[in-house]
């Protein structure tokens, strides 16, 4: 009799929440029937944003291998320039662009024209690319035997302590500059330093060759 009547209970429990279940949806219907379009709402539009994001990357990796495509041929097509220099006004690859431009400058000669390249990339963010144009723009500096403009560059960019571009190129530059000055000891003792802290890098192995010549020529 006792189970009988719990199940009962039991049965009268499940039809009194299920009534009180169906009461509330009923009451609250339009309620629930707005958060449900705003959840298919916001859900479509993360997908869609979702979607463009994935269509601006695809566009920026298009970009960027039309970037190094018309880099490489530069040599044997120099109306690549021209290419180049549209494509230095689009999107988040601009700055590559102008160091592409820059560099293929450099290789020709043309200081003036790598320097006025060089002009145009953005000082921000502080990264790779920027830090890159930095290092041109001072090698720049030191063709042109403006040693003293190329030390500062360098300086500046060792100071900022920049993980976003290796230091053993910098301090090598730098070394190159300090002895094209005349600063024979002070040079010694950059390639000196690129040689024990980066002892394993291309820059060290030509530092300790360059510090080695310098002592033998003292």
């Amino acid at each position: 009799m006792k189970k009988v009547v719990k199940k009962q209970l039991k049965e009268d429990e499940f039809v009194s929440t299920l009534t009180k279940i169906l009461r509330f949806i009923e009451k609250r219907t339009k309620e629930l029937i707005i958060v449900a379009a705003a959840i298919v709402f916001f859900v479509l539009l993360f997908l869609g944003l979702r979607l463009i994001q994935a269509q601006n990357v695809k566009k920026q990796s298009q970009l960027l291998s039309q970037l190094l495509e018309l880099r490489t041929e530069l040599g044997t097509k120099p109306e690549n320039v021209a290419k180049l220099d549209e494509l230095a006004g689009k999107g988040k690859f601009s700055r590559l662009a102008y160091v592409f431009i820059a560099t293929h400058w450099v290789e020709q000669g043309d200081l003036e024209k790598a320097k006025a390249s060089l002009a145009k990339v953005q000082p921000e963010p502080k990264d790779f690319i920027y830090y890159q144009a930095e290092d041109l723009l001072a090698q720049v500096n030191s063709l042109e035997k403006n040693y003293d403009q190329a030390i500062a560059i360098y300086k500046r960019i060792e100071d900022a302590k920049a993980k976003a571009y290796p230091l053993d190129v910098v301090l090598f530059h730098k070394a190159e500059a300090l002895e094209g000055k005349g600063e024979k000891m002070e040079a010694l003792a950059v390639y000196k330093k690129v040689q024990q802290d980066y002892p394993q890098s291309y820059y060290g192995v030509d530092a300790a060759e360059k510090a080695r010549k310098l002592e033998a020529a003292q």
